[in-house]
């Protein structure tokens, strides 16, 4: 599995797996919000390519295990949503 780090991302287009509260919370600016348990049902919607972040890595790994199972292209963001604000990286709200 491929891991890139927040500042990595660039062009990639940014799926958030986390919950629907800790997406509230906050979220980077760019993402979209695909919560885990919603993957399945909303595969389409992931373009191949895309940046998988969740608070930390661990269920956004797990997602794009399943991805590339399913034959597609997906790369784990490293530190998840803790690296991204601890990178600067922009964001709305906090994450805790």
């Amino acid at each position: 599995m491929q891991e890139i780090t927040p500042n990595e991302v660039a062009d990639r287009p940014l799926i958030d797996v986390r919950e629907p509260h800790e997406w509230q919370q906050g979220h980077a600016v760019d993402a979209v919000h695909i919560p885990m348990g919603e993957i399945v049902e909303r595969l389409s919607e992931v373009p191949d390519g895309a940046a998988i972040i969740c608070r930390s890595g661990g269920r956004s790994a797990r997602v794009v295990a399943f991805l590339e199972q399913q034959g597609r292209d997906a790369v784990n963001v490293a530190g998840g949503t803790l690296a991204w604000a601890t990178d600067g990286r922009p964001m709305t709200g906090t994450v805790d």
